[in-house]
């Protein structure tokens, strides 16, 4: 059974004093785009975290949040003494040559401000804490993987009851089938007599056989119903949004054939009918995996 584009996963973990939170969510999309938000100190494992994220999402629009959260950390800046001092000498230089009264306090607060003055430190990840980031994400597109899979149910359930619905509606064409050409063939006749002319009975039986086979639609009623089984059996399949697509545009070929060849009131309605229940399975189609 397809899977639904749209879908959401959390998960959140503990690692010493770190709070670990992965969010996943999701839209439907013609192509996988996944945009990934990502502490520094795990840039090095993004492509392993963009492969991870590619086999599950395969397709669709997912913005993906991965949180370190640090309590009661005791990680500070460091001042660079020598760049403070070259940043504060100079500044000092520059007060005395353009004679601006000095401000130490506001001299201070400048240079912390200026370029390498404090130094941060660079945090690693090890490699336990990198285990437990994965094992958070892979709770995450768990419980992601989860809720597209029980929306996508209710989606294709819903897609399948309006396929059986064109179903049922081709099986009440047949109601009209013996009717509707001896309709066309009264009417042929009813306009040949208001011509009051004569006519060659053996040859009108040819012409008249002729013209109403051009309104025959047995050939489109069998592959309409073939579409349409074809459709529900393909259904069960994983990740089949794109192929169901197509024999959704199969099965709107043949309801328009049947639609332009009916010459039938009754029939044309049942035709409006198919294609209203045809075009909700295709928007709901734009968002199956």
């Amino acid at each position: 059974m397809p899977k639904s584009m749209t879908g959401y996963g959390k998960a959140e973990c503990v690692y010493e004093n770190k709070q670990i939170v992965v969010e996943i969510k999701s839209l439907n999309s013609k192509s996988l785009d996944i945009s990934l938000r990502i502490p520094i100190v795990c840039r090095e494992h993004e492509a392993e975290i963009r492969g991870l994220l590619s086999r599950v999402v395969q397709r669709g629009k997912a913005d993906v949040f991965i949180v370190l959260d640090a309590q009661n950390t005791n990680v500070t800046a460091e001042i660079n003494t020598a760049v403070f001092k070259s940043y504060f000498s100079q500044l000092q230089a520059l007060e005395e040559e353009l004679n601006i009264e000095p401000d130490k306090n506001s001299m201070v607060a400048a240079v912390l401000r200026m370029p390498d003055v404090l130094k941060q430190p660079v945090e690693q990840i090890g490699e336990e804490e990198w285990r437990t980031v994965m094992t958070c994400l892979t709770d995450a597109l768990k419980a992601f993987d989860d809720f597209r899979t029980k929306e996508g149910t209710i989606i294709m359930n819903d897609i399948l009851q309006r396929i059986h619905g064109i179903e049922d509606l081709l099986n009440d064409v047949d109601a009209y089938e013996p009717t509707r050409l001896d309709t066309v063939k009264q009417r042929i006749l009813a306009g040949i007599e208001a011509l009051h002319m004569e006519y060659d009975g053996s040859r009108f039986e040819q012409e008249l056989i002729y013209y109403i086979e051009k309104f025959d639609v047995t050939e489109e009623k069998v592959r309409l119903k073939q579409h349409c089984r074809y459709f529900a059996d393909t259904a069960e399949e994983d990740a089949c949004g794109r192929k169901l697509g197509f024999i959704a545009q199969e099965i709107g070929r043949e309801v328009n054939t049947l639609g332009s060849k009916a010459n039938h009131v009754e029939i044309q309605r049942i035709v409006v009918r198919m294609k209203d229940e045809l075009e909700k399975v295709k928007e709901q189609l734009l968002n199956v995996l």
